[in-house]
Order: structure tokens, then C-alpha cells, then sequence
């Protein structure tokens, strides 16, 4: 394995045409990934391309916009979608505690808090789920993967009263102050294809230590160049490696490596804690 795409959905109805040749190019080019659940059907998927696939593991959770009505994308869904962003979805913990038993599985999310369209009635609601997946992550022993936007203070604050095993906060799109508090925290940032084509985060991706940096490309969507304009994909994430390492002035191959391991230790290390 030379590379890891840490979050990407290659369960998702975009890749219904091609899914099985995507996930095979990835293991041709060295890459393993992680397929990200965002709600209880598509963390199935998840979990039955990592069992069928040595190369692939899995995320499984309830993404809070599926926390309640929410934006629909047919690139998640497809047109038959509707009906479930209409309505949401209540966490049920013993549905996603039976999937997380898997050795497959390899964190809990993407969890978290999104405030991006959320309506202020909503936000007790993502909460609740939110320490939901924080108990299930503590009684499995796996780490969290956290999705946040624009709610990085609320969630810290959720994190700090109820996790007991840590993460990766994926799509990290914070300033370097707010990076600063997952780093002390004893999360590790993840970035996709847009380090390829902004300078936003490259204050971040410089200070941060470099064993706390992971790599993912949220595939199907932020292709990086020299893709831009096509549907992202697992092997992409070599783009994302090359941009941390001309950020940071450093050896391509040093930090390819150090990535791999940072996923290893953070991932694939057989539980952050004991099972309660």
C-alpha cells in the first residue's frame, strides 16, 4: 500500500455504472481506502465492499445533515433519494453497533456537527446524534470520523465531554487556531484535491506536525488537477500527497511514507482503547 484515501464514497450511487473497476484501479496504483458511510444503507455498502475487497475498509455512521430534512444530492442517493432527505434518519445505535463489530470497520462516523443550511431547531437534533456516535466509538474501541462545518467550537466542546478515543477530523477547513485545538486535542487533520487548486489551508498543512496530517479525496467530489472536471476517485489521492509535500517545502517520498504510517497508527492499529 503506497497510498490511502482515508474518506471517500465510492458506496455512492455515482459510481453505480463503474464501481467495481474505480475500486480496482485504486489497488492496481498501491492505493487502499476507506469507504465512508452517511447513513445506515450506504454504511452497509461500506461495510460489504470492505469484505469483499482486501484493499478497502470501513466507515460507517449517520452524516448530520441525515440527521433531519436535508439537501438532496443524487451523486449520494440518486433520484430515489428523496424520500429518505425528506424525512432523515434517527440514529438507531444497535443497527450501526452491529455493523461496527466488524474487524472491516474501522472508525465511526462521518459524525459530527454541520451548520452550513442547518435551521436552529435542527441543532439540538445533530447534537444528540453526534454524542450518540461518540458512545458507540467508546464502547467499540474505534476512533471517531468527524465531518464539521461551520461548528468547529460546538464540536470540540462535544469531543471534550464525551470521547474517549480520538480521530481524524476529515476535510479540515479551519484556520490554524482552530487546527491548533484538534492537534492539542489529539486529532489528526485530513485534506482532499483542494490543496491542488487553493491556498486556504496551506497555513495549516505547513505548522501542523506531519505525523498528524492524513490524506483522503472525498471522492466523488473535489477532484484535484490535473483531474478537475472529471468524477474524483480513490487513485486520485496520490494529487493530494503531492500537494501536502510542496506545501510543506518537503520530500514527496518522506511524506507519502509518513502519511501511511499516520493512517496505520491512527486506523488500522486494531482499536484506539479496550472494548468497554
Amino acid at each position: 500500500m503506497k497510498y490511502f484515501d482515508a474518506h471517500c464514497h465510492v458506496n455512492f450511487v455515482a459510481y453505480k455504472e463503474d464501481r467495481e473497476e474505480v475500486i480496482l484501479r485504486a489497488r492496481d496504483a498501491g492505493v487502499g481506502m476507506n469507504v465512508v458511510g452517511t447513513q445506515k444503507d450506504t454504511s452497509a455498502d461500506a461495510l460489504a465492499l470492505a469484505e469483499k475487497y482486501e484493499h478497502v475498509y470501513a466507515t460507517i455512521g449517520l452524516h448530520p445533515i441525515h440527521t433531519s430534512k436535508s439537501y438532496h444530492d443524487v451523486k449520494e442517493l440518486g433520484e430515489g433519494g428523496k424520500e429518505f432527505t425528506s424525512r432523515g434518519e434517527v440514529f438507531d445505535a444497535s443497527i450501526y453497533e452491529a455493523l461496527g463489530e466488524s474487524p472491516r470497520v474501522i472508525a465511526i462516523g462521518e459524525c459530527g456537527l454541520d451548520y452550513y443550511r442547518v435551521e436552529e431547531s435542527t441543532k439540538d437534533v445533530q447534537i444528540q446524534a453526534f454524542v450518540e456516535h461518540i458512545e458507540l466509538a467508546n464502547k467499540l474501541g474505534k476512533p471517531l470520523m468527524l465531518h464539521i462545518r461551520n461548528a468547529y467550537e460546538d464540536a470540540l466542546e462535544v469531543l471534550k465531554a464525551h470521547a474517549k478515543v480520538k480521530g481524524d477530523v476529515h476535510f479540515f477547513a479551519g484556520d490554524w487556531e482552530t487546527a491548533k485545538k484538534f492537534l492539542d486535542f489529539g486529532f489528526t487533520l485530513s485534506f482532499t484535491g483542494v490543496l491542488t487548486f487553493t491556498h486556504d489551508y496551506d497555513e495549516v498543512v505547513r505548522n501542523a506536525p506531519l505525523d498528524m496530517l492524513i490524506s483522503e479525496t472525498d471522492a466523488p467530489y473535489v477532484t484535484p488537477a490535473p483531474h478537475r472536471g472529471k468524477r474524483n476517485e480513490p487513485s486520485y489521492v496520490a494529487e493530494v500527497v503531492r500537494a501536502i509535500a510542496r506545501i510543506r517545502g518537503e520530500d514527496e517520498e518522506k511524506v507519502r511514507g509518513q502519511v501511511i504510517e499516520n493512517v496505520k497508527r491512527v486506523f488500522l492499529s486494531g482499536g484506539n482503547l479496550p472494548r468497554a
